[in-house]
């Protein structure tokens, strides 16, 4: 459990928390460099709610073998 206090976040109880965020509706996605050794992902819905996500690179070509899975085998990208 965590508390909200004037836009600060406060741990209540045991350290050991787990965390989940999903952002539908993404109006933008953006990649850029992030430090010397990984690629931000940075996704914004119109309400200006933000997840990032920093990859190494070879978590980001993981990724982009996916989608390219699904663009030969997906009815998403018809």
């Amino acid at each position: 459990m965590i508390e909200l206090k004037e836009g600060s976040i406060k741990n209540v109880g045991p350290a050991n928390k787990t965390a989940e965020a999903k952002l539908f509706d993404v109006e933008s996605a953006q990649a850029r460099e992030f430090g010397d050794k990984r690629v931000k992902f940075v996704f914004e819905d119109d309400d200006g709610n933000e997840v990032q996500v920093s990859l190494f690179p070879e978590d980001v070509r993981d990724v982009m073998d996916d989608v390219a899975a699904l663009e030969d085998d997906s009815r998403v990208f018809e």
